[in-house]
């Protein structure tokens, strides 16, 4: 891929993905969601503080921010890997710093989930099974994301170990997503290990 058709890739992947979805849907209920929960505009927040519903849908369409980029940047960049690797950067890089909102943004999960269905269909079930086992038993939301995303690496080394897929470049982008992923969750680190962070209840009466 020439450099000229990467840049309007990654610029396009990132306008895409700095949508705030989260913020949006909150608005057109009549509520800044920064100022509720955890002031994330990710679904998790949006989903204890408007219910259900509405939470599920912000993760689908951030969900399909990732995937619909990563998929047309194969179509557009040819076969490579690196047009969708690109892609995907600049998605998720545009979702948790969006400009629109002072390039503060979500954590990135949802985007991420995105990204890899579309570019490592089969690690998204080795973490998915992951982020289930460890929510189901903690109940926190945030040690669930963390797990997942340090399962990542492993998942695409084993599956590319076990030729079920996966190569070298997407080895070295799982390991960033994941690194980034549990570096955009550090102020949760900090409050699960001083035991004041809040398990997930639903939303609030």
């Amino acid at each position: 891929m020439d450099p000229l058709t990467a840049l309007l890739v990654a610029l396009g992947a990132f306008l895409l993905g700095s949508i705030p979805t989260g913020y949006l849907v909150a608005r057109a209920k009549g509520v800044d969601i920064r100022q509720h929960g955890s002031g994330n505009i990710g679904a998790t927040n949006v989903f204890r503080t408007l219910g259900k519903p509405l939470g599920v849908f912000v993760f689908m369409v951030d969900a399909l921010k990732g995937f619909a980029v990563v998929w047309l940047a194969g179509r557009f960049g040819g076969a490579s890997d690196w047009a969708g690797i690109i892609a995907a950067v600049a998605v998720i890089a545009g979702h948790n710093y969006t400009p629109w909102l002072g390039f503060k943004g979500g954590k990135g999960i949802a985007t991420s989930a995105g990204v890899l269905l579309a570019l490592m269909p089969g690690a998204v079930l080795c973490i998915a099974i992951v982020w289930f086992v460890v929510f189901k038993v903690s109940r926190y939301v945030s040690l669930a994301s963390i797990s997942a995303a340090t399962a990542l690496p492993v998942a695409v080394a084993a599956l590319w170990s076990a030729g079920c897929g996966g190569n070298g470049p997407l080895l070295g982008f799982s390991v960033l997503i994941s690194a980034l992923a549990i570096w955009r969750h550090r102020t949760n680190i900090q409050r699960l290990r001083a035991g004041t962070e809040s398990r997930f209840e639903g939303k609030k009466k």
